[in-house]
């Protein structure tokens, strides 16, 4: 099928990359450049990067607008993080890929409020793009387990390939079913204070090590230091560290760290 992309965060590159194995894709529909990382600068979205690799032709306006010249069958949206208007949504088939099994979190964070809320299971629903938030009919949608081993990366992969295969089930001929209200969550996104590990509550920060990470990552205080802790586990009820990065240095194992210290 002839289809188009919006996208902009790295899970919407990697379904971008699995989709592109497959349809033809007419262009990449993506947020503007943007100043990032510690030395704010201006770097493309991680769903350009991959559009310029396999030659898709990327269009980047400030607010949502469609190129006039390309005709599609259907446009996907993965985490492309702009509100789209009605009168685009009226365009054209927008299909939006969402990592949770909605109605439970809808919203920005997703993947990470299902792992901070100690789910046992996650998945991806295909749903039609509407107005309102996360809330329209849904075409598919699949579960997964998340198990101690998973992180927020490793969930990001799994829904990826899961959403690329479902979308290829579902077009070219979509039948869409009402999402129910009942049940529904929101996933707020991860603000400064959702950051901070708690080690008297060794669960919960074991959980938030894991949904933070390798994205945005998770801190304590260790020894009058910032750390940021990437890799932990739990061991006798208590949340040790695997890897972790001091502020202004490189990651690196918890045990090298200590041994820095002395």
């Amino acid at each position: 099928m002839r289809l188009a992309v919006a996208a902009t965060a790295p899970i919407g590159a990697d379904v971008l990359r699995r989709l592109a194995a497959e349809h033809e894709i007419a262009f990449l529909l993506t947020r503007p450049d943007a100043a990032r990382g510690r030395g704010r600068t201006v770097q493309p979205p991680p769903a350009k990067v991959v559009a310029a690799e396999l030659a898709i032709p990327v269009h980047q306006p400030e607010r949502p607008a469609l190129p006039e010249e390309r005709s599609v069958e259907a446009i996907v949206v993965c985490a492309y993080g702009l509100y789209i208007p009605p009168a685009l949504l009226d365009r054209a088939l927008w299909i939006n890929v969402h990592p949770s099994l909605l109605p439970r979190w809808r919203g920005a964070a997703p993947v990470e409020r299902a792992i901070l809320a100690g789910d046992a299971e996650t998945g991806v629903t295909i749903h039609r793009t509407v107005e309102a938030l996360d809330a329209g009919p849904v075409a598919a949608q699949e579960a997964f387990p998340i198990g101690d081993e998973d992180d927020a990366g490793s969930v990001f992969a799994r829904s990826a390939d899961v959403a690329a295969r479902l979308i290829g089930e579902v077009l070219p001929d979509p039948e869409f079913a009402p999402q129910p209200e009942d049940g529904a969550t929101y996933a707020e996104k991860i603000a400064p204070e959702d950051r901070v590990l708690d080690l008297a509550d060794a669960v919960d920060a074991f959980r938030r090590v894991r949904a933070l990470s390798p994205h945005i990552g998770s801190w304590t205080t260790i020894a009058g230091r910032r750390v940021t802790v990437w890799k932990a586990r739990l061991e006798a009820g208590e949340l040790v560290p695997v890897v972790v990065q001091p502020e202004g240095k490189r990651s690196m194992s918890y045990d090298e760290f200590l041994r820095g210290l002395r």
